[in-house]
């Protein structure tokens, strides 16, 4: 890592994960945050929208400018997660705070990621979609000489399966052992919009720019009781006595009850993986991150198939990415395989001591 500050713009379905990653992005030394755009997902757009102003006043940031973007995909129902992340998107917090600031409204969501991207000098910014790509597939299509602009893409989403790393990708009552978190084969960021998630994978020159973090990896990446315990006191040891913050009280209740969904929709009882953080973690620290085989790949994504929650997508495989070795002619996308997790974890906890120096 340089001293350098990596300009990004983040764009979130704001839940119980991508909390972790506005954190990161908000509050981290080496990070310049461009904005942020919403998109349903977890939540309705106005839920995921108000969801990413309360953490942006939770951690001092509320000046971060927050524009609403899609609220639906482009030719599909909007879908969400309230099994996961609740009826609101962030349940099971009883500190967040009211935001004061409101959201932009001066331009659209894409306008306003095209013009902060375009005035960053060329080949340092990164855009970090976190939640469906329906905002970030928009963007490229309407601004297509930005691809060649920007340093990287760094997608949270998809699910590769077939023993790509030997992370538990979790079990689902009356349909065992699956890769996917939304169907047996399917990630719930891809799923929701596979179309647009299609149409940036497919972009040769987009591909070889972007960086996926499937669930293979994320699954890698668990907040387990010792991480909450450290999450709510720090790495360091806590004097005697000491009342942990108010924002370290909100993040642990995040990770509490996302422990508990994961817990009873797959099983996962160890901890909760946090998906989102390692994409903004991937835009500035590439090298947290091992490929083990190069980890370069043509990846295409299903859109064929029955679409809609689960129990009306039976045996579908639309949303599904596969990834196939890229061809030598190919630079393809990364697709990481491994992490130093400690590493992030200490970044989130050096973000976490920072948002608690900073006023609501």
């Amino acid at each position: 890592m340089t001293d350098q500050r990596t300009p990004i713009w983040l764009d979130c379905d704001t839940g119980h994960d991508d909390a972790f990653a506005i954190l990161v992005a908000a509050c981290h030394p080496q990070i310049e945050l461009l904005g942020i755009s919403t998109t349903y997902g977890n939540a309705s757009l106005a839920k995921t929208t108000y969801n990413t102003r309360a953490i942006l006043k939770a951690i001092g940031s509320e000046k971060v400018p927050v524009y609403a973007g899609a609220a639906k995909p482009f030719c599909r129902e909007a879908s969400h997660a309230p099994d996961i992340h609740g009826e609101s998107g962030l349940d099971g917090t009883t500190c967040l705070p009211i935001p004061d600031e409101p959201v932009r409204t001066d331009k659209t969501a894409v306008d306003a990621m095209y013009e902060a991207l375009i005035s960053t000098p060329r080949g340092s910014a990164w855009v970090v979609p976190c939640g469906a790509s329906t905002n970030a597939a928009l963007l490229f299509a309407t601004h297509p000489d930005l691809v060649n602009h920007i340093g990287g893409v760094s997608i949270m989403g998809g699910a590769i399966g077939d023993g790509f790393t030997d992370a538990q990708l979790g079990t689902v009552t009356g349909e065992g052992e699956r890769f996917g978190n939304i169907t047996p084969y399917a990630e719930f960021n891809i799923y929701i919009d596979p179309e647009s998630a299609k149409s940036m994978l497919s972009n040769d020159t987009l591909a070889a720019k972007t960086t996926l973090i499937a669930l293979d990896l994320t699954h890698r990446f668990l907040a387990t009781p010792e991480i909450q315990k450290r999450m709510l006191h720090g790495h360091e040891p806590a004097p005697n006595g000491s009342e942990p913050s108010l924002v370290r009280k909100l993040f642990l209740e995040i990770t509490t009850f996302f422990a508990k969904t994961y817990a009873d929709v797959f099983g996962i009882t160890i901890g909760p993986p946090v998906h989102d953080v390692l994409a903004v973690v991937a835009a500035f620290a590439p090298t947290v991150f091992n490929d083990h085989d190069g980890g370069r790949y043509e990846v295409s994504v299903v859109t064929e198939g029955a679409h809609g929650m689960p129990s009306a997508a039976g045996g579908s495989q639309c949303g599904r990415t596969i990834a196939t070795p890229a061809l030598p002619a190919s630079e393809g996308v990364r697709i990481p395989r491994d992490l130093d997790a400690d590493q992030v974890w200490r970044m989130i906890d050096q973000c976490l001591g920072i948002a608690e120096g900073r006023k609501w």
